[in-house]
């Protein structure tokens, strides 16, 4: 066997082994393994930039070849993968870089070629433009390898809170601007522990740049996300990830990624699951948690939610100081607060009301039955948290504003006031968040891109009033507490 006849079988090898070619039969091969020119091809080598205009296609014999995007790659090809066909059907300009990964062999074919008469028939045209134009309009080949090598990775996890989203929005937009590429867990932790593609999102903040991509399954344009409600990208508490084996799993998952950061979003508990990780993670991944909590319980910085919780809270606290006056009526209202009560009080405070119930609080009850009983309007803010473990010994049922009216009651209480409670209002969590809180969203992704650049790991962007700093994951306490003297001017009642 000539070494010609040696090229003719190993281009009509190629061209049988391409699924998109199916419908040739082995006539239509031989006439268009007639047409190919053979590449060889080094690593690293650019066979496609974006943005030219191409005329030609090329079928892989040999080695890897990279589809890029804005230095996110999207797809891997391989042997017999066709590129770079949409040349064959117009003039349009390439829509994406193809790379060599490795050094390889291609199969390049003209539209020159493909268009002549003499060479190829009308018959056999036909067949390879529906053959193109069914791999033109498949983009989802282009979504799988976009999530092999994920550089930034944020998890969110917990309770909803108003500010997820738009610190979300301002990661994208700082860490795009020095070239890192931002994903993002679809369901928090719970997605990196099942790490199929689909529990992935790939943020992108440039307009132009989503334009390229929009088509891309899971691609999401970041900018909207800085005015949006709730938290997109979350699960409701995944609990299971208490678990080592389990951390484990998802420690792997992140390796296997390729992921160089890891930010955790959210309150105590996904700070417990971040740090969690960082500690399965090997160094050469940076690690970092923003604070995003609406009972503020991450000491040692503001955190975002707070804000917006705090000034919604406390209008809906003057709703019922307004009720409570026209009616008559004592409303105990059970707000948010587990441990420390930062949200309870400060609503309170800020609305006036009359007396603040905080998990550490400790009330003489006949005092306050004595205070209560005149009255003819009252408003009661009782943290979430109040007698959390005393009801827990007593397999207590209702809530905690309920606990405390009881207790209330068996100190004697006999008021003309009709006594309401009222249980936690977890509308909060889904207020719109205010300026505050998108301001300090924004200075909190400022300072992680300062982090990031920085080379440190395991720290949080702190921020209190105009100071910006970070603080060790060691340093971190998420048993935040309110100062006794602050919370003394929430009871109003003696």
């Amino acid at each position: 066997m000539n070494q010609q006849t040696n090229k003719n079988h190993e281009k009509l090898a190629l061209l049988q082994s391409v699924k998109l070619l199916t419908e040739l039969n082995e006539s239509d091969f031989k006439i268009l393994a007639e047409c190919l020119y053979k590449v060889e091809i080094n690593k690293d080598d650019v066979i496609i930039h974006e943005g030219d205009v191409g005329n030609c296609a090329y079928i892989v014999s040999k080695g890897q070849f990279s589809v890029e995007k804005f230095n996110h790659i999207l797809t891997i090809f391989s042997s017999g993968d066709i590129f770079g066909e949409v040349a064959l059907l117009d003039d349009r300009p390439r829509t994406a870089t193809v790379r060599a990964k490795t050094a390889g062999v291609l199969y390049r074919l003209d539209r020159i070629k493909l268009e002549n008469n003499k060479i190829i028939s009308a018959d056999i045209r036909a067949k390879l433009y529906k053959a193109f134009i069914k791999q033109v309009t498949s983009y989802l080949r282009q979504g799988n390898d976009l999530y092999d090598e994920m550089d930034v990775l944020i998890i969110q996890d917990g309770g909803c809170a108003p500010g997820y989203n738009p610190v979300t929005a301002f990661i994208s937009e700082y860490l795009e601007k020095i070239s890192r590429r931002v994903y993002i867990a679809a369901e928090g932790f719970k997605s990196v522990v099942s790490n199929q593609v689909s529990d992935y999102r790939c943020l992108i903040y440039s307009k132009e740049r989503f334009n390229q991509m929009d088509h891309i399954p899971g691609v999401i344009f970041s900018p909207p996300l800085r005015q949006e409600r709730g938290a997109e990208f979350r699960s409701e508490r995944y609990r299971e990830f208490i678990d080592e084996s389990i951390q484990k799993i998802a420690a792997k998952n992140i390796v296997n990624r390729k992921v160089k950061v890891l930010i955790g979003i959210g309150g105590k508990g996904t700070f417990a699951g971040t740090n969690a990780l960082s500690k399965l993670l090997p160094n050469t991944i940076q690690v970092f948690f923003i604070p995003v909590t609406i009972d503020s319980d991450v000491s040692g910085t503001a955190c975002i939610g707070e804000y917006t919780g705090v000034e919604v809270g406390a209008e809906k606290i003057r709703c019922y100081m307004a009720d409570a006056r026209t009616h008559r009526r004592c409303y105990i209202i059970e707000m948010m607060g587990a441990r420390g009560g930062y949200h309870a009080l400060h609503a309170c405070l800020g609305a006036g009301a009359h007396l603040a119930v905080l998990p550490s609080s400790k009330y003489n009850m006949n005092k306050l039955v004595e205070a209560l009983n005149p009255r003819e309007e009252t408003v009661i803010v009782v943290a979430e948290g109040y007698q959390s473990e005393k009801r827990k010994e007593e397999n207590y049922q209702g809530n905690a504003a309920e606990y405390f009216r009881d207790e209330l009651v068996a100190a004697g209480l006999d008021t003309k006031q009709r006594v309401i409670c009222e249980p936690f209002s977890r509308d909060i969590r889904g207020a719109a968040p205010n300026n505050m809180d998108i301001m300090l969203a924004h200075r909190m992704a400022r300072k992680l891109r300062e982090q990031i650049l920085a080379g440190e790991s395991r720290v949080m962007p702190a921020v209190e009033t105009e100071r910006e700093y970070s603080l060790s994951f060691d340093d971190i306490n998420t048993d935040n507490s309110v100062a006794t003297r602050l919370a003394s001017l929430a009871n109003r009642l003696y």
